[in-house]
């Protein structure tokens, strides 16, 4: 059961979820390029050296590293909006966790670079009364996830049913 299921109070219930954004993996799978065209022209153009094996298996190890360490960390982050409160955990054993009630949101800032803008991931935080989360790095869909913020942030009270005066 994932730790947003967990933690719900009776009559919550989650709006929206969401993860880490995909784009994370490009480091690492760049470098995994990378190391296939070096582990390409080094065989076809020159000689065979261990020297260059020895840097093929290095640069490929670290770009296996990379690309597990992020899917690790995107695996065990969990970010959802309930009805109440923004959820925001991270980590497997040891765990970091930020939550925020609904109400006390003041403003949600989005800041996307250029590839963010194409790829539709970015940075978000969220200034609350007092004190705000920390910035939440590299979230998919981040207009979507402020979208339903505000959407609970700025939905009108139900109105109160108010006896008429009689006269």
């Amino acid at each position: 059961m994932s730790y947003v299921q967990q933690v719900l109070q009776p009559g919550e219930t989650v709006v929206y979820e969401t993860k880490l954004s995909w784009a994370m993996y490009i480091p690492g799978g760049v470098l995994l390029l990378v190391a296939a065209v070096f582990f390409v022209v080094t065989h076809m153009i020159f000689d065979t050296t261990i020297w260059a094996d020895i840097v093929n298996l290095i640069l490929a190890a670290i770009a296996v590293f990379l690309l597990a360490q992020e899917w690790f960390e995107r695996w065990t982050t969990e970010i959802a909006i309930t009805d109440r409160r923004i959820i925001f955990k991270r980590g497997f054993i040891r765990r970091d966790t930020i939550e925020m009630g609904v109400e006390k949101v003041e403003s949600i800032d989005v800041n996307q670079s250029l590839l963010g803008r194409l790829f539709d991931f970015g940075d978000i935080t969220i200034r609350g009364t007092g004190a705000g989360l920390a910035p939440l790095r590299n979230i998919d869909s981040p207009l979507d996830f402020r979208s339903h913020i505000t959407g609970l942030v700025v939905k009108p009270p139900p109105a109160a049913a108010v006896p008429a005066k009689e006269n």
